[in-house]
């Protein structure tokens, strides 16, 4: 089945360059786009993409607000598919801390190439994290300075050690079939892992999985 879109920019260029690119591919559908943060939660309520491109600014509601009650909203009804992907002009944004704890599956520069954005909407679609190097440095900075600040939780003890070891590699960004070929095991059985990973602790996704990591002086 065709991954869904949604794609939310307040600059109108932006969104019809984007669905236009991301309509093209047989793999992807876009379901509509809007101009601001409240559009998108209405647009979202009603035709639950797998995936929503992002603005962080944008009048009315900005993207981190939006994001948020959409995510909120998709794991109310039982249906917590909706990934979000969050659309920025820098790289250093200062949103970016706030907007991989409320659950956005990663970021994408503005001008990224078009591949990268087809690559990107797939990845974030199949559950993976989407951190470019530049955003994972930005992470690691934020969390340490917040990590004196807050105690170590204990939730990590009812991890197993392949299942602390796994979580340590998605923390560096590695996708499933790196893993599988560090660890010697199979795809399938690293996907297990990390579905295990995240149950036990709670998380939505990858991209919490490396807030998580960092924020408890695992890495």
């Amino acid at each position: 089945m065709a991954v869904t879109v949604v794609v939310v920019d307040d600059q109108a260029m932006v969104r019809q360059g984007f669905s236009a690119l991301l309509g093209a591919q047989s793999d992807i559908s876009v379901l509509g786009d809007a101009a601001d943060g409240v559009a998108a939660v209405e647009l979202c309520a009603r035709v639950r993409p797998d995936v929503v491109l992002m603005d962080v600014r944008m009048p009315r509601k900005d993207g981190l607000r939006a994001a948020d009650e959409i995510l909120r909203a998709a794991s109310g009804t039982g249906d917590a598919a909706t990934r979000v992907l969050m659309l920025t002009t820098f790289d250093i944004d200062d949103y970016v801390y706030e907007a991989l704890r409320i659950g956005a599956s990663g970021f994408l520069l503005k001008d990224a190439p078009a591949d990268e954005l087809v690559r990107a909407v797939r990845v974030v679609a199949a559950g993976e994290a989407l951190l470019a190097p530049s955003i994972t440095r930005r992470l690691i900075a934020e969390v340490t300075s917040r990590r004196a600040r807050a105690p170590r939780t204990s939730a990590v003890d009812v991890l197993t050690p392949r299942e602390r070891e796994v979580l340590d590699l998605v923390a560096d960004g590695k996708s499933n079939s790196e893993i599988a070929t560090e660890l010697f095991v199979s795809e399938q059985t690293v996907k297990t892992h990390v579905s295990s990973v995240l149950g036990k602790l709670g998380l939505r996704d990858r991209a919490q999985a490396v807030v998580f990591a960092y924020e408890n002086g695992l890495k």
